[in-house]
């Protein structure tokens, strides 16, 4: 109970009660955000692995194209090169 004032005692008790809810809850919110920030932090950690994998699979795929289309040029050019020494000669 508050101490006597020009106030009405039960307006002071009433203050001094959610003074009191609000530094009570205040533990309660604060590990509430930390959660959020900690689910946010790993829902992106996720995101930007997947994203990673997601690229490296474009390139590891352009590579192999560019791999295939050499090997097909090189027998096509060396076809051209004995061909055109069979020809020349």
């Amino acid at each position: 109970m508050a101490q006597n004032t020009p106030v009405n005692s039960q307006i002071t008790d009433s203050v001094t009660q959610a003074n009191t809810k609000v530094l009570g809850d205040a533990a309660a919110v604060a590990m509430g955000n930390l959660y959020q920030a900690t689910a946010q932090a790993l829902g992106n950690a996720a995101h930007n692995s997947a994203t990673a994998i997601q690229q490296t699979n474009v390139t590891a795929q352009a590579a192999t194209t560019m791999g295939v289309a050499t090997l097909y040029a090189i027998d096509t050019a060396s076809t051209g090169v004995a061909t055109s020494k069979v020809l020349n000669s």
